[in-house]
């Protein structure tokens, strides 16, 4: 797979402490779950919990399909 030019860590902090705003969504282009989790507080946590692991795992894509982990 490809790697994103995103940066992990950003993408990282910001669902950590902003997931339930999906905050971590828009800085990785997915504007659609961004508004989705803004609507239902990162969809009562759940969603951003899978998200968090996702990302530690490096596993987390950004709106093209690219791997964000550097």
């Amino acid at each position: 797979m490809e790697k994103s030019e995103k940066s992990w860590l950003t993408a990282l902090l910001l669902c950590w402490f902003l997931g339930a705003f999906g905050v971590h969504s828009f800085y990785a282009g997915k504007t659609v779950n961004g508004i989705i989790q803004l609507l239902t507080c990162g969809g009562c946590g759940v969603w951003t919990l899978i998200d968090l692991i996702t990302i530690i795992m490096k596993k987390y894509t950004d709106a093209e399909g690219k791997v964000i982990c550097e």
